[in-house]
């Protein structure tokens, strides 16, 4: 069972990098989301799959007992799952102003800063 979520991870991981090579703002935010996806899901499989007890602290207990699931990697995952939720937002955010500035949604055709050239570049002889 372990080896198809290893293979579910590396498929995921696979198409989110492939998609955030594109040229195109939307593919690049779903790579981002595929591979934020792929995150979670090797952070889930790692904190162990199995039919255990929830981690609930009963009320004579002070500590977790033994047969209890380990709270951590949902804690993570769902940590994850609201930052990545954010950035996802942010960016779409990003792309629509860009796509409303600019017309388009590729990358080669933003290219107005590059147009206008390097601030850092002076063009004469310098003094020294």
């Amino acid at each position: 069972m372990s080896l198809i979520y290893a293979f579910s991870v590396s498929a995921l991981m696979g198409v989110g990098i492939y998609l955030m090579l594109s040229r195109h703002l939307m593919r690049m935010l779903f790579g981002v989301v595929i591979l934020s996806t792929a995150a979670n899901l090797l952070i889930f499989v790692s904190g162990g799959l199995q039919a255990v007890a929830p981690p609930i602290i009963q009320g004579d207990m002070n500590i977790l007992g033994e047969t209890a699931a380990n709270p951590l990697p949902q804690a993570l995952i769902l940590t994850a799952i609201v930052i990545g939720f954010a950035l996802v937002a942010f960016a779409a955010a990003l792309v629509l102003k860009a796509y409303g500035t600019i017309g388009s949604v590729f990358t080669d055709d933003q290219n107005d800063a590059e147009r206008l050239g390097s601030p850092f570049y002076e063009e004469g002889p310098r003094n020294g």
